[in-house]
């Protein structure tokens, strides 16, 4: 019995030891990289933003990002840009320009990283030089040290900005507001613009031209009456495939109004009942109707209000009326903030016993 000991402790052993995990690749566990680096000239600098990874290259979720790394290389803008090439954890042949580390939090609070999936927008103003194309590349590594691969290339031919166009008005109307300015002091014959609207003051303004336009004026449909827009416009150029923003004018304010009055009612017709006058008519189809205006003439005399009906009541009794012959008319009101006012509609006659 003793010699079966051995033989069974063996077998137990065997039966115990389990498969290891296979190892991961390491390769497999490095940030992806960023897939939307852009760039423009802005007001004489170099504006770049993307968006940072959220994954992995195993497509596993990326929590961390310690740092991102932008990198510059510069050229004459004849062929293609320098390649960009990951050796040891830096891009060859580019210089690093800037890099965006982890913010600390309070003392004894753990360092926060940066936000994965967040828009990124830094500034370049460092020895730019009018004519010059400068590429960019942007890496970023995560709490591991495992740096991604180089984002896609973005190259921008730095040039100046035109200035701020000059002299802009804004003439409200019904549903839009046009807009009109002269061009820039400093601009060229390539000047394009783009108009920008905000909703309310102090509010972060939204290009609303589809893209640059050529012309000095332009009208904004896409607005509501007796709300108020803050507008400004911005001078740009387009040259050797990069856009150069330059300044705002100062903001125009502009409420847009609907000063075309509604249609009057129709079919007023008017009867009556010991001293009181009942009217009937029919409103306008056309408009935002508030109510309606009950207009009296006594004979040899002008009309005089004597009252009023809110929508979409269309009939009006005119109580305690003197003897004598009358003339009837009704007006329309429109639901906008002005209240604007029809002609009046045509009189019908009585004569009240």
């Amino acid at each position: 019995m003793t010699r079966l000991w051995p033989a069974l402790l063996a077998v137990l052993a065997l039966g115990a030891c389990g498969k290891k995990a296979a190892p991961v690749n390491p390769a497999l566990r490095v940030p992806v990289p960023v897939t939307d680096l852009r760039g423009e000239v802005h007001d004489g600098a170099v504006e770049l933003a993307w968006t940072n990874p959220t994954r992995r290259a195993d497509n596993t979720r990326l929590r961390d990002i310690v740092a991102a790394r932008v990198y510059r290389t510069e050229d004459e803008g004849v062929g293609d840009p320098r390649p960009a090439l990951l050796v040891r954890g830096r891009i060859a042949g580019y210089t690093e320009l800037l890099t965006l580390t982890a913010m600390p939090g309070p003392p004894g609070a753990v360092t926060k990283p940066l936000l994965t999936g967040a828009l990124v927008q830094v500034t370049d103003r460092q020895g730019l030089i009018e004519g010059r194309r400068y590429t960019y590349v942007v890496i970023v590594e995560d709490g591991e040290g495992r740096v991604s691969p180089p984002s896609s290339r973005v190259s921008v031919t730095f040039g100046a900005a035109p200035d701020a166009p000059q002299g802009l008005t804004a003439a409200p109307g019904p549903r839009q507001v046009r807009l009109t300015w002269q061009p820039p002091a400093r601009g060229g014959p390539d000047v394009l613009y783009e108009v920008l609207r905000a909703p309310a003051p102090g509010a972060p303004p939204q290009v609303i031209t589809p893209s640059p336009i050529a012309a000095t004026e332009f009208v904004d449909g896409g607005v509501e009456n007796g709300r108020t827009y803050y507008y400004t416009v911005r001078a740009v150029r387009r040259a050797a495939g990069t856009i150069a923003r330059g300044g705002v004018t100062p903001v125009v304010a502009a409420s847009p109004v609907d000063r075309t009055p509604p249609a009057p009612p129709r079919d007023l017709v008017a009867s009556t009942a010991g001293s009181s006058v009942q009217l009937r008519w029919s409103g306008p189809t056309d408009a935002e109707v508030a109510g309606y205006v009950v207009y009296r003439a006594a004979a040899g005399r002008e009309f005089e209000r004597v009252g009023s009906t809110t929508a979409p009541t269309t009939s009006f009794v005119d109580r305690d009326v003197p003897p004598g012959t009358y003339r009837y008319a009704v007006t329309t009101q429109d639901a906008t903030a002005r209240a604007i006012e029809s002609a009046r509609s045509g009189d019908v006659t009585v004569t009240v016993p």
